[in-house]
């Protein structure tokens, strides 16, 4: 076959959706496949809706010679991969990512809302946020398919997006293989991530303050623009990592934690709360109270060693392989 992936980000960018789309399209070229991925350029620039039409001309002479179509997020690119696909009769798999309406919503507002809540009531949108939620359920609706990465978020949007059970596949992130097991140098926790509003970030820097007052040896390092090749040789050394978001779907720096057999703090609202609940520690991130009690008590020798105990026996894996040719059979079933 010939595939487009649509991308909004690829590298040098670290992010999850980066590596998602190179890795996909190793794996489909070493299936014998040909591969055309379109990402975002000269759209980084530009507002909302002037670079979806942008995109649109780009990625359309690229569906037309393609037989399938991955589109890697629900709004930035899955809307005019959609609209390319459906006029030129192609079949196409959109693979959600996070969600863009509740990042949008949490950053203009400033409203501590959790994910699994934000679609459960009336919320004041904005007029874009509002053209954003219809675009992205005509989006979603008319998508061939729609992959999540976990049921949790599959779940929490099947009905505000009036979703179909026959299009909704649920294909997991990749899990990789162990890579390091290097004792921490010092107490140090890493937060990696973006420098938005629903990560969670000042109030998780409140509740480290808290711990830290009994726990004076305890440091916070937080990156938000670090390579990841760097991260991970940070990561290697790390005491413990981070992820206190208010809505985290299938954070790959947990991922990475569990790589380096590192014990973490993962917000209990996440698509991996319960797979790992009994791996990590994980905190309510609307209680500072909670979070820096979870701090203290994995700063204790005692705690931190049954801990990574139980991250070292963890090696359930998931490859990109698997997940290429899981992409594959989803394709055949549609």
């Amino acid at each position: 076959m010939r595939i487009c992936i649509a991308t909004g980000i690829y590298p040098p960018a670290t992010s999850g959706p980066a590596q998602y789309a190179a890795a996909m399209e190793r794996e489909f070229a070493t299936r014998g496949h040909k591969v055309d991925v379109v990402t975002y350029k000269l759209e980084n620039s530009l507002p909302t809706g002037i670079r979806h039409v942008l995109y649109f001309f780009r990625v359309l002479p690229r569906v037309y010679r393609a037989d399938f179509v991955l589109a890697l997020d629900t709004f930035s690119v899955g809307l005019p991969a959609v609209l390319a696909a459906r006029l030129c009769g192609r079949k196409i798999i959109i693979r959600t990512g996070g969600d863009f309406l509740y990042e949008q919503f949490v950053q203009r507002t400033g409203e501590k809302i959790l994910l699994s809540k934000f679609y459960s009531a009336m919320r004041a949108f904005s007029e874009k946020e509002h053209f954003i939620f219809a675009l992205t359920r005509w989006t979603l609706r008319k998508a061939s398919a729609v992959v999540f990465s976990t049921e949790w978020q599959r779940d929490i949007f099947m009905k505000p997006y009036r979703l179909s059970e026959q299009n909704i596949f649920v294909v997991e992130n990749r899990f990789d293989e162990k890579i390091s097991d290097e004792p921490a140098r010092v107490k140090n926790f890493i937060f990696a991530t973006r420098n938005i509003a629903y990560k969670n970030i000042d109030a998780f820097k409140n509740a480290f303050a808290i711990a830290q007052k009994n726990n004076p040896e305890i440091s916070l390092e937080i990156y938000h623009t670090l390579a990841h090749e760097e991260l991970m040789e940070k990561m290697k050394t790390c005491y413990a990592v981070v992820m206190p978001s208010l809505g985290e779907i299938s954070p790959h720096v947990i991922l990475d934690a569990l790589r380096c057999n590192k014990p973490f703090l993962l917000s209990s609202e996440s698509g991996y709360a319960e797979k790992l609940k009994n791996i990590g520690v994980l905190v309510d991130p609307l209680s500072e109270n909670d979070m820096a009690e979870k701090i203290s008590w994995l700063a204790q020798s005692e705690n931190y060693a049954q801990t990574q105990t139980r991250v070292r026996a963890y090696n359930f894996t998931h490859s990109w392989g698997q997940i290429a040719d899981e992409l594959l059979v989803t394709l055949a079933k549609i």
